[in-house]
């Protein structure tokens, strides 16, 4: 499946139909270049207006920052290096618990959150970054330590779009056991729908900060669990634990609205006491809003 011309940026960027194509690694580079392409001369794309130094010409550099006359001198390939280029390792932490298969037949929160963390990958990956994968329910299911290959970013998308199991997870304590294996400081980003106790869960996010990382968390929801848009009578089932709850949807739609944004903003103020990003993302939110909030937390690291 290729893309059309005359498919807009905004279309590519929308979690439906990127949903429908199973490549995740071609998600990964439609959503990261409709991406950049709409920052176009934003200071995010990497560079900055200070050099720093030169490295060898690798296959995908910009070829707008190639140094002809070294080329001219050794005839070798040398690319311009800015201050915004400096090399940060980025650790992803994505959640794929039985709560993550929410969602409606097209698209659900694990799909969105795979989605989101491969084009986080393709695009450190263009910034020469190190990534990392760590993927947890109620215990690390699978660990990939930061590593800047192509290998590497290979790797991470066959782990990503593997199907599995998605176990329970009902206590955030996995996350001590995660910012063990991640010593060495750099960006986590961990992506989850964070339905823990918002206690417990600041506690283990602390013990990021506590190496030294900066962190920003995605929290995922579809849109079911945010608004709840549906009418008459309804069925909620707790997918982990099986308990369910028989009510009427416009009978509980303001209340259930109102407990759920004091949920979010619980946890949204903990993490800025904290220096930690939160961001609430909806399913059927562009993917591109994910990215933007990650450049701006990457770019404060310099």
């Amino acid at each position: 499946m290729t893309a059309s011309p005359a498919v807009s940026v905004r279309e590519l960027a929308d979690p439906k139909l990127m949903a429908s194509v199973e490549d995740l690694e071609l998600v990964a580079r439609w959503v990261v270049e409709g991406f950049m392409h709409g920052l176009h001369r934003s200071p995010y794309v990497g560079y900055s207006v200070d050099f720093a130094s030169h490295r060898e010409y690798m296959p995908g550099d910009d070829l707008r920052h190639l140094n002809w006359k070294l080329f001219g001198r050794h005839d070798r390939l040398y690319i311009k290096q800015y201050d915004a280029e400096t090399n940060v390792d980025l650790h992803l932490v994505l959640d794929i618990s039985g709560s993550m298969t929410v969602g409606d037949e097209s698209l659900s929160k694990q799909r969105y959150a795979a989605m989101l963390c491969a084009s986080l990958a393709h695009l450190a990956s263009r910034q020469r970054d190190a990534v990392g994968l760590t993927l947890f329910a109620d215990h690390i299911i699978e660990h990939h330590q930061a590593r800047a290959n192509t290998d590497q970013i290979l790797s991470l998308m066959s782990s990503l779009a593997r199907a599995r199991p998605h176990p329970r997870a009902t206590s955030p304590r996995v996350l001590h056991e995660a910012a063990e294996l991640m010593p060495r400081r750099g960006l986590v980003v961990v992506i989850s729908d964070l339905y823990y106790d918002p206690p417990e869960l600041l506690s283990a996010l602390d013990h990021f900060r506590h190496f030294g990382h900066d962190v920003l968390v995605f929290q995922v929801l579809a849109p079911i669990e945010r608004r709840l848009p549906v009418d008459g009578a309804v069925k909620l089932v707790d997918v982990e634990t099986g308990e369910h709850l028989e009510t009427l949807a416009h009978e509980i739609r303001d209340s259930f609205a109102a407990a759920v944004g004091r949920w979010i903003d619980e946890v949204h103020s903990g993490c800025i006491a904290r220096d930690i990003d939160h961001v609430c993302l909806v399913t059927d939110e562009p993917l591109e809003a994910a990215l933007i909030d990650y450049c701006a937390k990457r770019s404060q690291l310099f």
